[in-house]
């Protein structure tokens, strides 16, 4: 005969597993759909932020179903990273709280990162419509240009202290080996350190890859997370 105990601790147990495996099938969604993102950028040829503006006008004017494509996936995956750092700190809290500072640090950054991604897509879509009716750059779309490149560079620390929160909490609470933590850390201190270069970022300058060195580090982590929370 099952105790009260017993009972009252089976649908808890159920609700944490159905809660777990959907905060891991949006990280490795979330995780899946920038890495599409990105490889878009690629095989068109993204500019890096110091290109002139003449070829940033060429290439958007030449690319405008890819940035379609491209706004398409961030409107998916903005609120996936959303479940994602939300429902983490209901895990945390549901396995007894620890952890949950940090948890409470990655859903703020979470939240700041988003507004900065929309605005950093926003501006890019008026690049790719401004362009189709220009036959040269304008002041004012070089300024667009300009205010994209430095919303972008000023997303990464935000990028680090999500990373770095989750991290953290996920381990504290038991979701996560030391190994996933030491590997979300160091994500996310290269997307710190980047960050604090973000002048020079939106410039063009070549320490954009110590941010994506920390990004790759951290859709490892998000991936080998989500996997692990699906299958518990």
């Amino acid at each position: 005969m099952r105790s009260p105990e017993d009972t009252a601790t089976t649908p808890a147990r159920s609700l944490f597993v159905r809660g777990g495996r959907l905060v891991g099938a949006a990280a490795i969604v979330f995780a899946v759909l920038v890495v599409i993102e990105n490889v878009l950028f690629a095989v068109t040829g993204a500019l890096p932020y110091g290109a002139p503006i003449e070829d940033v006008l060429v290439y958007y004017a030449a690319n405008r179903d890819a940035v379609a494509i491209v706004s398409g996936l961030v409107a998916v995956y903005l609120p996936l990273l959303l479940v994602f750092v939300t429902g983490l700190r209901g895990l945390v809290e549901r396995r007894g709280g620890a952890g949950t500072d940090w948890a409470r640090l990655a859903v703020a950054a979470g939240a700041t990162l988003s507004a900065i991604f929309v605005l950093v897509n926003v501006l890019q879509i008026g690049l790719v419509l401004s362009a189709s009716g220009l036959a040269e750059p304008t002041p004012a779309f070089g300024l667009v240009w300009q205010i994209h490149a430095a919303a972008f560079a000023l997303a990464l620390p935000m990028l680090g202290t999500t990373c770095i929160g989750s991290a953290l909490a996920a381990h504290a609470s038991g979701l996560t080996p030391a190994w996933q933590r030491l590997l979300g850390m160091v994500g996310g201190s290269l997307l710190l350190a980047a960050g604090l270069g973000n002048l020079a970022i939106a410039d063009g300058s070549p320490l954009i890859f110590v941010g994506l060195l920390g990004f790759v580090a951290w859709l490892v982590w998000l991936l080998a997370t989500g996997v692990r929370l699906v299958r518990s």
